[in-house]
């Protein structure tokens, strides 16, 4: 079962990690998507990454300022969330899929959730002063 945390309320310009454990996974078998899902609005793709770490994606409005990384002997992938913005403030979800989530990603520029199997409770993140 995966599982997000490390969410919380920020000031604008805060930094916050966010982390999603898989104990229940193989690390070296899956790649993570990040999504979010803001009041009132349809989840989007945020960042993804693939099982060895070699593709990442990040979707433009966070480029420059998220970073996603794992440590897969810990079965976590982290997302480091910096210079954060009002409109950052989400819901934000964690799912698990195969490579093609993060090379469809790429290819698309859209982090398309419909090559996630397993999703993870969300972690609220609100950015305000």
């Amino acid at each position: 079962q995966l599982q997000a945390f490390g969410g919380g309320l920020v000031q604008p310009g805060g930094s916050l990690k966010l982390s999603c454990a898989a104990p229940g996974f193989t690390a070296t078998d899956y790649a993570v998507g990040w999504f979010r899902q803001a009041p009132g609005k349809e989840r989007e793709g945020v960042s993804g990454i693939t099982s060895s770490g070699d593709l990442t994606y990040y979707v433009d409005a966070v480029k420059g300022r998220f970073t996603i990384s794992r440590d897969n002997a810990k079965n976590t992938v982290y997302l480091q969330t910096n210079s954060l913005k009002p409109e950052d403030t989400a819901v934000y979800f964690c799912a698990i899929g195969g490579r093609m989530l993060i090379t469809m990603a790429r290819a698309m520029n859209d982090l398309d959730e419909t090559y996630c199997d397993y999703w993870g409770q969300g972690t609220h993140v609100t950015v305000s002063s």
